[in-house]
């Protein structure tokens, strides 16, 4: 990106709309590869804090 072409924003509306344009610039594989990893250990911190959840065990009032 040129250095003209940067944009100032203020407030949430800028950040909201800066993270977007970071993730889906599907030309640059370093932020792809970073918003990956980022979404993959979104889910194995999910995962991980979801692991004494019995999926198979009876459920109240049943």
């Amino acid at each position: 990106m040129a250095p003209g072409s940067v944009e100032k924003s203020t407030g949430g509306r800028g950040w909201v709309r800066g993270t977007y344009r970071f993730i889906t610039d599907r030309n640059d594989f370093r932020r792809n590869l970073l918003v990956n990893l980022g979404l993959f250990a979104a889910g194995v911190w999910a995962a991980r804090n979801m692991f004494d959840i019995d999926l198979m065990a009876p459920q109240p009032g049943m």
